[in-house]
């Protein structure tokens, strides 16, 4: 109880937000949402093959079943030690954080879009099927189209949560707004700091909003 009235006090220092640091903030926003877009699209290009894979309906056991078990292997690695990887192998910056965020959404998109592609009616996949279609055309007229809304939710969703991912990775050197932070917490610059999560809360907000409008679209 007695780190109450500290904790209190800290968050005075918050305020008022210093906005002289507007523009730095906005551009490191700005660099932010292009690591989690540029991350999220490479993982949606990694993920469909790697769903289709794990996907048992439209994949033989011994291929699904180490698919699915590589891609736990991916999803059990905290995203920090993925970014700590990326920086020391590639160097301080946004590209680091961009595969940084691209390699864990693999995991977790990948998951989501066999587990859709396991729901796909059998009956058009039979029809399609009797057609002589080969496994690649199946999967293309027959599985994907039925997949579509889900797969864009699911990726839209994603790209809410790795922007919020992204702005945590500057911490360990991987770009963005995150290392903005650190840079200010650790000048005791804490009306900056307020700065910075204002615009972090907003673009979330954004992107909240744009999820669910596209969520809907899709329905």
């Amino acid at each position: 109880m007695s780190s109450g009235p500290r904790f209190a006090e800290f968050f005075t220092r918050l305020v008022p937000p210093d906005w002289s640091a507007t523009q730095l903030v906005v551009h490191s926003a700005i660099e932010t949402l292009m690591i989690a877009l540029a991350g999220t699209a490479l993982a949606v290009i990694v993920s469909l093959p790697l769903g289709f894979l794990a996907a048992s309906n439209v994949s033989p056991p011994w291929v699904s079943q180490p698919t699915r078990l590589f891609l736990g292997l991916i999803r059990s690695i905290p995203l920090i030690i993925v970014a700590l990887l990326c920086v020391s192998a590639v160097g301080l910056g946004p590209f680091p954080g961009m595969l940084a965020i691209a390699f864990h959404s693999v995991g977790m998109l990948s998951k989501f879009y066999a587990e859709e592609f396991e729901t796909a009616d059998e009956g058009i996949l039979s029809a399609v099927q009797g057609t002589g279609a080969t496994w690649a055309q199946t999967l293309r007229y027959g599985l994907f189209p039925q997949s579509v809304p889900q797969v864009v939710a699911f990726s839209v969703y994603r790209l809410e949560m790795n922007f919020r991912d992204a702005a945590v990775l500057g911490l360990v050197g991987a770009g963005g707004i995150g290392y903005y932070i650190q840079l200010y917490v650790r000048g005791f610059q804490y009306e900056k700091v307020a700065v910075l999560l204002l615009v972090i809360i907003a673009v979330v907000t954004v992107l909240d909003q744009l999820s669910f409008w596209v969520r809907r679209w899709v329905r």
